[in-house]
């Protein structure tokens, strides 16, 4: 199976968070880290984003720690 890796931009996109929101979270380890693509370049699999927002839903539905 192919791991789709997706930009910070569609990170951004489909979280809402701002950028600085964003690098707040990951310092905090509340948010996943991101993969080093190259010198200048970041990007996430797009399974730890689905993860990260899955967990927000049930936090919100069940009561569970976010």
């Amino acid at each position: 199976m192919a791991i789709r890796m997706i930009p910070i931009e569609e990170v951004l996109d489909r979280t809402s968070l701002s950028r600085g929101t964003l690098y707040t979270e990951i310092s905090e380890g509340r948010f996943p880290r991101p993969v080093q693509m190259t010198a200048r370049r970041v990007s996430w699999p797009e399974t730890d984003i689905e993860d990260y927002l899955a967990h927000k839903i049930a936090a919100r539905d069940g009561g569970i720690a976010a």
